[in-house]
């Protein structure tokens, strides 16, 4: 019983870092692998884990970007927050479709918390998404660890590399562009200068 606990507080410490670590399924597969669980449970306990991570990071991460990020860009992203929580429905598919593709979660939970979006629009759909991705993912997991020479061949390929800078490239959009000025004035704006 304690596997299911270690697979529940390690998928919620990884999805809790507010930067790329690595992914919550992979140590659903470690543990699924090197104890040999039982694949349902560790499943459940790991998603679990990781939406709690992923809810905890979307509570604080406001505070850090209250600290270290100017006061305009803050009500700015507040402002996007407003606007994206009037298309309530939206938001939800836009996050089950997000958790279905091979992207760090990260930067939808940093982007949401920071523009202060709710999240009732976030968590439930995030869960839906996380527990069919990660059931295909730790599924899988059992070909990976008996072909790890192969795995780790294959682990810096394009796709891998291209759904992290994705990742990345979505959360400076959310930073550096003037959504107010984008949203009202319809006038494309860049500001670097985000940090106090």
């Amino acid at each position: 019983m304690w596997y299911y606990l270690s697979v529940f507080v390690a998928a919620f410490l990884v999805d809790l870092l507010p930067f790329f670590g690595p992914p919550a399924w992979t140590v659903m597969v470690y543990f699924q692998m090197r104890f040999d669980l039982n694949i349902w449970f560790v499943l459940i306990s790991g998603v679990l884990g990781s939406a709690l991570g992923r809810y905890v990071l979307f509570l604080y991460i406001p505070y850090l970007s209250d600290r270290f990020i100017k006061v305009e860009k803050n009500e700015d992203l507040h402002f996007i927050g407003a606007k994206l929580a009037e298309k309530g429905w939206k938001i939800q598919l836009f996050v089950l479709l997000y958790t279905l593709m091979p992207l760090p979660t990260t930067t939808l939970f940093s982007a949401a918390g920071i523009a202060k979006i709710k999240a009732i629009y976030i968590v439930p759909t995030f869960l839906i998404g996380k527990f069919l991705s990660d059931m295909l993912m730790v599924f899988t997991g059992d070909y990976v660890a008996n072909n790890t020479a192969s795995f780790l061949e294959g682990f810096l390929t394009w796709k891998s590399l291209s759904g992290i800078a994705l990742g990345i490239f979505v959360l400076c959009m959310l930073l550096f562009i003037d959504w107010r000025k984008l949203l009202i004035d319809k006038k494309l704006t860049l500001n670097f200068h985000i940090l106090k």
